[in-house]
């Protein structure tokens, strides 16, 4: 039977729908578990790691010890990330999951940064944070709230977030994110920290400031807070 054209086209939308769906997140496992190993000898490669045995599987591969002790909050940021991905628990691997505890000195701050594989949910544990995250363009809509303890906020795939504890005391918070390695890219570092660095002619016209401010910039210490 011949499909007429709007029926084709309804097929389409359909089909874009769902393949957006599917890959909102990391693929779905085929299999129980795939625990990453650092072993190229390894017979199966899934999302970018070698795949043990699962006959050699242990507790181990689904473990990681010490969420409970403080980061180290002493840097210019005043916060340090412990992340918990698929680098520090190979059994995550293939799992499209992980977690990462966030410690805050007073005033200490997250700064804005990406997640471009994960969306984030984050429960504050401890403290005050005020946190937010800034719409695509052409809006650029800041979205923020105060946050105490026992609040959670999601901070959506992709879009530039931060954490500032506006209290005097240490908070805690621990966030879960849609990916098993959600990456971080710190805008700051980013722009002015590269390897080598952006031209200064690029950078002058994208902020629209002069030569001075850019070399400025580009001479600071970018400040690394994610634990590894």
């Amino acid at each position: 039977m011949k499909q007429t054209v709007a029926e084709i086209l309804a097929y389409v939308a359909l089909w874009a729908v769902v393949s957006s769906l599917a890959y909102a997140s990391d693929p779905s496992p085929l299999q129980d578990f795939c625990v990453a190993v650092n072993d190229s000898k390894a017979a199966v490669f899934v999302n970018g790691n070698f795949c043990q045995d699962p006959k050699m599987a242990t507790a181990n591969d689904f473990f990681f010890p010490g969420l409970n002790i403080p980061g180290n909050t002493s840097n210019k940021l005043g916060s340090m990330v412990t992340p918990v991905t698929v680098a520090q628990i190979g059994g995550l691997n293939t799992l499209g999951i992980s977690m990462a505890r966030l410690d805050f000195a007073p005033y200490g701050l997250n700064p804005p940064h990406t997640h471009p594989r994960g969306t984030e949910i984050l429960t504050v544990m401890e403290g005050t944070l005020y946190v937010g995250f800034v719409t695509s363009n052409p809006d650029n809509r800041l979205i923020s709230k105060v946050l105490c303890q026992g609040d959670v906020f999601v901070f959506p795939i992709g879009l530039i977030h931060f954490q500032l504890n506006v209290g005097s005391t240490p908070a805690v918070a621990i966030a879960a994110l849609s990916s098993q390695n959600p990456g971080v890219i710190t805008i700051a570092n980013a722009m002015f920290g590269s390897k080598p660095p952006i031209s200064v002619d690029v950078l002058t016209k994208a902020f629209q400031v002069d030569k001075n401010v850019v070399n400025y910039l580009e001479a600071q210490f970018w400040t690394d807070n994610n634990g590894h």
